[in-house]
């Protein structure tokens, strides 16, 4: 799907947003070091209603959403996950399942299948299964394995989404060979972002130049050799090419992203900023909140911009980049994001970048969610 152009200055009112990462809960099975989600996360007691959920869905619909990912956490351990899914189909929006595939059962899939559900993205950690059970901190690749065979046998599309770090890009050739023999459509080559559980664990997940580099050209190898499918998406690292890039398509500009509180970010990882009082819609309508919302309109445009990005001719591509990583690398939410060459940070992330080893730092992990936690429904 095509974006739309990105959002009109301030004279005129935004674009409409086309994409929602619905949040369905901070709670998984799983324990991963590379994991995205904040580090306070969000209490079951905190998450939305089956209700609030629906309410939500219609307002995305009437905003203009068209495409969402249901995620988490584990999106399979709200016992409503079908109701939510119908209510996003009455909205008319297409939905993806995002998921580590432990817990997808035949008759689980044919309900969501038959509620609206589109597609399923599956998360894999390595193509070994103990090397994928000891990143996910424990046994999940035989249920991931499981997974994927319902999905495939279901008829719905399937896409594998690979969080790519020090521990697993030497195996990027086994991982596509895996995705292959597991007749998915899409393989998502997705360089580690260094966000909440993903920023605490960074020594340990950083690669090497060598690594990376060999990842790539196995990438451009393979993209030869399989002409006609699965497709090869790969995620450029942010801390080696020198090149920033666009937040979420613009900040405010094309997504949006309901936590399981109901908080509402115009990316998933915005909670980390200071000051910016992100709303919440139990207290806004998502329209109010897209347009008007100091959280949403505080970096829209070029406007906000220093220089170098004020003056940069690619200020209309990569929006400064990544607000979130300007402040966990600079402690200011408007420098100009250090992934960028231009940057005058730009020299904290090539220091980490070069220091990058194969040093054995540990993985601090969140922890997994409680048997009893199945979620509201």
């Amino acid at each position: 799907m095509t974006p739309p152009d990105p959002p009109a200055g301030p004279a005129g009112p935004p674009a409409r947003p086309w994409a929602l990462l619905a949040e369905l809960t901070h709670a998984c099975p799983l324990h991963c070091g590379y994991c995205s989600n904040p580090l306070e996360l969000t209490r079951r007691s905190s998450e939305l209603s089956t209700e609030q959920w629906k309410d939500v869905l219609r307002q995305a619909g009437e905003l203009g959403v068209v495409q969402m990912h249901l995620s988490g956490g584990e999106p399979l351990l709200r016992r409503d996950l079908v109701e939510i899914v119908a209510a996003a189909e009455a909205a008319g929006i297409y939905t993806q399942l995002v998921t580590s595939g432990v817990g997808l059962s035949e008759s689980r899939l044919a309900a969501l299948a038959a509620a609206g559900l589109k597609s399923v993205q599956l998360s894999v950690q390595h193509a070994d299964p103990r090397a994928s059970d000891r990143i996910a901190g424990r046994r999940s690749f035989a249920e991931k394995e499981h997974a994927a065979g319902l999905v495939r046998a279901a008829g719905l599309p399937l896409g594998m989404n690979v969080v790519l770090h020090r521990e697993n890009l030497d195996a990027l050739d086994a991982l596509v060979e895996l995705g292959v023999s597991w007749g998915v459509d899409r393989i998502e080559l997705a360089n580690v972002q260094f966000y909440g559980w993903g920023l605490l664990n960074r020594a340990a997940l950083l690669p090497t130049r060598e690594q990376l580099t060999g990842a790539r050209e196995g990438v451009q190898r393979w993209r030869g050799r399989l002409p006609d499918g699965p497709e090869l998406v790969w995620v450029v690292p942010d801390y080696f090419d020198g090149v920033a890039k666009p937040c979420m398509g613009g900040w405010g500009a094309v997504s949006l992203t309901v936590a399981p509180d109901g908080t509402v970010l115009p990316c998933p990882a915005a909670a980390a900023l200071p000051d910016l009082d992100p709303p919440n819609v139990r207290d806004h309508r998502l329209d109010w909140i897209w347009d008007h919302s100091g959280a949403f309109t505080r970096y829209r445009g070029t406007d906000w911009m220093p220089d170098p990005c004020r003056s940069c001719s690619r200020r209309e591509q990569d929006f400064g980049g990544c607000r979130c990583q300007a402040y966990a690398l600079t402690g200011d939410a408007t420098r100009t994001d250090p992934a960028c060459g231009l940057s005058p940070d730009h020299g904290l992330i090539r220091g980490l970048a070069d220091e990058a080893t194969d040093g054995r730092n540990r993985i601090t992990r969140r922890a997994p969610a409680r048997p009893e936690a199945v979620g509201p429904g």
